[in-house]
């Protein structure tokens, strides 16, 4: 057989060609390969860095429309709450109209502490002081910004400056509500702990922005006594204190019945003796974590939801059927929430 000339250096010039391609190939893989890992990476990165977000506590609550004194007064028991309320806002209405007429205003301490158990409507009290220190014109926008520790402390050298910093950012023109503000005080012993930076960046912004910011800070009664009294800038800036008492179990009753009539469900006359009783039980034996209102919320939701559990092999309820809660579906609401 006879090969023609020049065909082996043909060949081997397309093996080159071959070799050289595959070569390329082969690094093409590998680049495509590594922009897969480092785009897996960042995605990891970002779901661990969303996944943090989630678990730090910050709610941001854009100001309801309507009448936040009327709202302050249809709240169900805290009276003393309420009168104090609406005597700061009578003293701030006061000092306004003497400044707009040029006259002389002490220096005012818009910051409050909210002394009490959970669910006693702190929360809720300082969503709507808010709204009136925007009528007011303290504030321009009257948002609040819910925080906890996780909120405003991070776990790192210099990380919790620029977390608490930011926060305060989100707040300014409105409320900054610390729950559980004590826990920002280190235990004894624990001499790194960054609360205290937290603490140190709030004071310091509370007095740069203090025509922009008005924070509230919440806890237990004795908690929050010795949160104040750890620093001395606290104790010159909160000097305002109110106190939410512990609801009846009348009070209960009467806020587990707005939820029923808000929902549009209805209870059993046998409902609403077991509903009373339960309450009064619950409220001579709560402990120092009772939930209060809140407590009183979730029996109403899973008695719902016991309902439906009930109605659920019924093929066509009435809106009798659907409407009502029995004893029996509150007995088993009660359980669930011991």
């Amino acid at each position: 057989m006879n090969i023609p000339k020049g065909t082996g250096d043909k060949i081997f010039k397309g093996c080159g060609c071959i070799s050289i391609g595959v070569v390329l190939m082969f690094i093409l893989v590998i680049i495509i390969g590594v922009a897969v890992d480092d785009e897996d990476a960042d995605d990891k990165k970002a779901a661990q860095t969303e996944q943090v977000e989630k678990k730090d506590s910050l709610v941001v609550n854009d100001p309801l429309e309507g009448d936040p004194y009327k709202e302050l007064d249809e709240l169900i028991g805290l009276t003393q709450v309420k009168e104090e309320v609406h005597s700061l806002a009578n003293f701030v209405k006061i000092q306004k109209q003497r400044e707009a007429k040029g006259l002389k205003t002490p220096k005012m301490s818009l910051h409050l502490v909210f002394t009490g158990s959970p669910g006693t409507g702190k929360t809720t009290v300082a969503r709507i002081v808010a709204r009136i220190y925007k009528d007011l014109g303290v504030l321009k926008k009257g948002h609040m910004v819910e925080t906890d520790r996780s909120g405003l402390v991070a776990n790192y050298v210099g990380q919790t400056a620029t977390k608490t910093n930011a926060v305060v950012d989100s707040a300014l023109n409105g409320v900054l509500f610390i729950d559980e503000a004590y826990a920002l005080v280190p235990s004894q012993g624990q001499n790194n702990d960054y609360g205290q930076e937290a603490i140190s960046i709030l004071l310091k912004r509370m007095e740069d922005d203090r025509d922009r910011l008005v924070v509230i800070v919440a806890g237990y009664t004795n908690e929050m006594k010795r949160f104040i009294d750890s620093n001395p800038g606290l104790q010159s800036r909160f000097n305002r204190y109110i106190n939410f008492p512990d609801y009846t179990s009348g009070e209960l009753t009467d806020i587990f019945r707005m939820y029923v009539k808000k929902n549009q469900y209805t209870l059993t006359p046998d409902a609403e003796r077991y509903l009373s009783q339960r309450l009064d039980s619950a409220v001579r034996n709560k402990g120092r974590n009772f939930g209060n209102a809140r407590y009183a919320r979730n029996v109403f939701e899973k008695s719902i939801q016991r309902q439906a559990n009930r109605l659920s092999g019924v093929k066509t309820p009435t809106t009798e059927q659907l409407t009502e809660l029995t004893a029996r579906d509150l007995q088993e609401a009660f359980n669930d929430c011991k």
